[in-house]
């Protein structure tokens, strides 16, 4: 059963915990409010303003269990207290471990803090579940798959369009890491696992990926500057820092170029060209013209994205 006055009070509490610097969002100069206002909360939990309200006044409808995990991610809870919150609202908390999407607070507070920057927040079998305007700019926005296409390594071996990405010449080295990526998670974790379930399903629709996987090859890593081209600024030769948080198997990934390089310089370039001219739905590299060496990006992970 809902706790209507307890699941009112605890957000509120939450709520006014949090300060506009603690989420990414500008403070203002007027500002009176304690805490984040309410709207702000709708808007970083991706619900309507009214919605979130009448739930701070214990009123409205029974909250889903997909509503209940958006609301814990907005207000940034730790996994207690998203648990707590589920709760409240009398459903039972998801389970934790490598299955789990919700996000650290304190990965998210770094995260937060990158506007600027390409990021992006990925689980395990590179499934992107936050990405920073800069992101999106570069390669699209990849948090609108759904299904195993949200894995990269699946699109990688059923989706050509995806390769269009990067060169030509990098695609063997690729398809090499993400297939012994794809065999270090799936052994990790076990028959039966969402890493062997998608092994699976890969070994019936890749006949690339079959041949790499029975090979047994473990340990592939990724070149220590990944090159891509952008059809819309040219070719970007990034490192890709890496920021793992062990507890919830997700890793933060960080985009940069040399100062000074022309890669660093074409980074900026893209900052400025950004996401705003690209139509909701449609990724980078479909919606501007392609250049004949197809468009690339780049990065220097040293483990399997």
């Amino acid at each position: 059963m809902i706790d209507r006055a307890g699941l009112a009070e605890f957000l509120r509490r939450r709520r006014e915990s949090l300060q506009p610097e603690d989420v990414g969002v500008p403070r203002g100069r007027r500002r009176r409010t304690a805490g984040l206002r309410r709207e702000e909360v709708a808007a970083l939990c991706h619900i309507s303003a009214d919605y979130y309200s009448r739930l701070e006044q214990g009123r409205g409808p029974l909250p889903s269990d997909r509503l209940i995990a958006a609301i814990a991610q907005g207000l940034h809870l730790t996994l207690d207290e998203r648990d707590h919150l589920f709760r409240l609202a009398g459903h039972q908390p998801p389970p934790r471990g490598a299955t789990s999407e919700h996000i650290s607070p304190g990965l998210l507070r770094i995260f937060d803090r990158l506007a600027d920057s390409p990021a992006e927040i990925v689980t395990e079998l590179s499934e992107t579940m936050r990405q920073t305007p800069p992101s999106v700019a570069l390669v699209g926005d990849n948090t609108r798959y759904s299904g195993p296409a949200r894995s990269m390594p699946f699109r990688w071996f059923t989706d050509p369009t995806t390769r269009a990405t990067y060169l030509p010449e990098d695609h063997e080295r690729m398809s090499r890491v993400f297939a012994s990526g794809a065999r270090r998670v799936a052994t990790l974790r076990g028959p039966g696992s969402k890493a062997a379930r998608l092994v699976e399903l890969l070994l019936r629709e890749s006949p690339e990926f079959a041949d790499l996987w029975h090979r047994h090859e473990v340990g592939a890593t990724f070149a220590d500057v990944k090159r891509f081209v952008h059809p819309e600024v040219g070719v970007l030769e990034l490192s890709c820092q890496v920021l793992d948080d062990p507890a919830q198997s997700h890793r933060l990934l960080v985009y940069t170029a040399t100062p000074g390089s022309e890669s660093h310089r074409r980074l900026r370039l893209l900052s400025e060209v950004g996401a705003r001219d690209i139509p909701d739905g449609v990724s980078v590299g479909e919606w501007f013209p392609q250049p004949d060496c197809g468009p690339t990006r780049a990065s220097t992970d040293r483990q399997p994205r």
